[in-house]
């Protein structure tokens, strides 16, 4: 089964129970280097494990980038 959710304005299908982590992981992203909002709630790296991205969902994934 398969959830659709919009992932930084681009709606996307992910496999039913996939996780925050999972997510990040799937996009290819350094865990360290991103924040997460779901839903207009920012996200606490800690609890990415823990929340299932359900049907409907709306993400932003902002990364981080260094420079000088």
């Amino acid at each position: 089964m398969k959830n659709q959710v919009t992932i930084n304005g681009e709606v996307r299908d992910l496999a039913a129970g996939t996780t925050l982590l999972d997510l990040v992981r799937e996009l290819r992203l350094e865990p360290e280097r991103v924040a997460v909002e779901m839903d207009r709630a920012i996200v606490k790296r800690d609890l990415w494990t823990n929340i299932v991205v359900d049907s409907g969902a709306q993400i932003e994934i902002v990364q981080f980038v260094g420079g000088g």
